[in-house]
């Protein structure tokens, strides 16, 4: 599996997994965070990036990632965040996320940093890249 998608938005979700899927990704999707962790737990192999919306019912993408970076099995999987909250660029240094892309999403900017992170398997940069 190569990308996880995390939006509560069935529109986002699916306009997302077919630009992914076109770019050649393997794509799997989960509408709240806590079926991402259920989705995680049964994955034979992990996702390589999660796009994770911040405001979702049942679990939000702040719970999330608090549950992720506790799980060294899954800290270490590079997190876009995707928002449009003001504060995106905060919200992204304090969930130390790999990236933050304000929504509306630029689909070609995303595309872009996806790519990046796929190529360099990173999911530590010192500070989170922007979308522009």
């Amino acid at each position: 599996m190569a990308v996880l998608i995390v939006d509560d938005d069935p529109a986002i979700r699916t306009l997302l997994v077919d630009l992914l899927e076109d770019e050649g990704y393997e794509v799997a999707s989960a509408a709240n965070g806590q079926e991402a962790l259920r989705y995680l737990h049964d994955a034979q192999t992990p996702p390589r990036i999660i796009l994770l919306d911040l405001m979702m019912p049942v679990m939000s993408g702040w719970q999330f990632r608090d549950v992720q970076r506790q799980r060294p099995e899954l800290a270490q999987i590079p997190v876009i965040v995707l928002s449009a909250s003001e504060n995106l660029p905060e919200a992204a240094r304090v969930l130390a996320a790999s990236a933050y892309v304000p929504k509306p999403v630029n689909l070609e900017r995303l595309t872009q940093i996806v790519d990046a992170l796929y190529r360099t398997g990173d999911g530590a940069t010192a500070r989170p890249q922007q979308s522009v």
